[in-house]
């Protein structure tokens, strides 16, 4: 004897969309690497790896910052590099 389905959804019905959201989109930020053709990223430099880190010592996404997969990756290890040489800190205050 099969289980009774109680106040379910019926299977395979259509499924609601969501309203079309209107506004503007925001513009899609750049990679500031790539945009000065620096193929590099300098872990001693630490006002620029700060940006890229919020107040609390996180790094940021590449979503925030607008950085491209290649780049992120290098920040983040310009970063870890200059935790462990203590130039910057682990934590935040």
């Amino acid at each position: 004897m099969s289980p009774r389905r109680k106040n379910k959804k019926p299977r395979g019905g259509a499924r609601r969309r969501a309203p079309e959201r209107g506004g503007r989109r925001p513009k899609k930020r750049t990679c500031q690497f790539c945009e000065a053709n620096q193929g590099y990223v300098d872990y001693k430099d630490v006002g620029q790896l700060r940006k890229f880190m919020s107040d609390r010592a996180k790094i940021r996404s590449s979503r925030v910052t607008g950085n491209c997969p290649r780049c992120q990756r290098k920040v983040a290890t310009a970063i870890k590099n200059a935790r462990e040489m203590a130039l910057l800190p682990y934590i935040g205050k």
